[in-house]
């Protein structure tokens, strides 16, 4: 016989998929009613139109099936605008410290930031930076993207993301693909032209940063917009402790470009982790290399920058992957990510 002891035990381990707490801990379970077999229950969503209401629904549905309900009936709710405040302060209250800055820019957050740039675009650099992310998922690690590529965002395009972040009165809570949150100016343009100068990209990228929940965290990726503009300027200030990662293709005149990007970053006194070189060759059916774009370019601008060519990541095979964007695991690029993110993270814990 099912009773409310056993109701209650079986949707401890159910959570909100965008916060990644227990619906139980957060107050969203009410007015649980139990007849029998039958239960019927309130869940109270973060706010209408919530975009994995459908998840949600399915997720209590089977943790109670499994305990022997045979009928489910859920009416959802929202939180008022009293409930919603006091969940974003219950959310924040590790986040600042006594100055009011937030707990993911402190130094001691243990947070590793990597920016990703290059001197011009079209060379994967986005790609790389959502392929990267997901090796590191894959790794057991808790990873962010910040897409500030405020002009040219391109990350949820990327990762085939077809809905909008939830907004909690002035806090945004990331949206997850492939394991990865991701917050964008995509999220709020509707595909219209960003047309803004220096005071307003360092006001969105501090708002990106502060405001958004971004929960435990283990790296977060930044996609910076090619060259040496304001973001790449502004973003070096605010985490000072973050680490550069400069893509390029072989073709000396990209990493001609690229490498202002990584003599940038010294100038700012930041560290350049290393160069990827991407499109670096082409692997034909008999196993042998097509270098499409030459030789050399990485290794130019790693010589320069005084740093080291971390990883050559050549054109996929169409019939390797699945999704366009994001490599599969066992396909020779999606192997050549998880190498580089078990470098990466081995370089960060010695």
């Amino acid at each position: 016989m099912l009773n409310h002891e056993k109701v209650i035990n079986s949707l401890k381990h159910v959570e909100d998929p965008e916060l990644h707490k227990s619906l139980l801990d957060l107050n969203m379970l009410r007015n649980i009613k139990i007849d029998g077999t039958k239960i019927e229950l309130e869940v109270v969503l973060t706010t209408q139109g919530c975009p994995l209401k459908s998840k949600i629904k399915g997720d209590v549905e089977s943790a109670l099936n499994k305990v022997g309900a045979t009928n489910v009936s859920i009416n959802f709710g929202y939180m008022t605008s009293e409930e919603r405040t006091q969940l974003i302060k219950t959310l924040k209250k590790e986040d600042p410290n006594e100055s009011g800055v937030p707990k993911i820019l402190r130094p001691d957050s243990g947070v590793h930031f990597f920016a990703i740039s290059s001197g011009k675009g079209g060379v994967g650099k986005s790609t790389v930076t959502v392929n990267l992310a997901t090796a590191l998922v894959r790794l057991g690690k808790k990873v962010g993207i910040l897409d500030a590529d405020i002009y040219g965002y391109s990350i949820p395009s990327l990762m085939k993301i077809n809905y909008k972040p939830t907004m909690i009165d002035k806090t945004v809570i990331p949206v997850i693909s492939h394991g990865v949150k991701v917050m964008s100016m995509g999220f709020f343009t509707e595909n219209n032209p960003v047309m803004w100068r220096g005071p307003m990209l360092n006001k969105w990228i501090k708002n990106f940063l502060a405001n958004t929940h971004w929960g435990e965290i283990d790296y977060l990726l930044v996609d910076l917009p090619p060259g040496t503009g304001d973001v790449a300027i502004d973003l070096a200030n605010l985490i000072p402790q973050s680490k550069e990662i400069i893509v390029t293709t072989p073709h000396n005149v990209a990493s001609s470009v690229a490498s202002r990007s990584g003599s940038m970053a010294k100038q700012i006194k930041q560290e350049v982790l290393g160069v990827i070189e991407n499109m670096a060759y082409y692997v034909e059916k008999d196993g042998t290399r097509n270098y499409l774009f030459g030789k050399g370019g990485g290794e130019m601008i790693a010589e320069q920058l005084q740093s080291v060519v971390i990883a050559r990541i050549p054109f996929a095979r169409a019939e390797e992957n699945h999704d366009s964007n994001v490599y599969d695991e066992d396909s020779l690029v999606g192997e050549l990510f998880t190498s580089l993110a078990q470098d990466i993270v081995y370089r960060e814990q010695n």
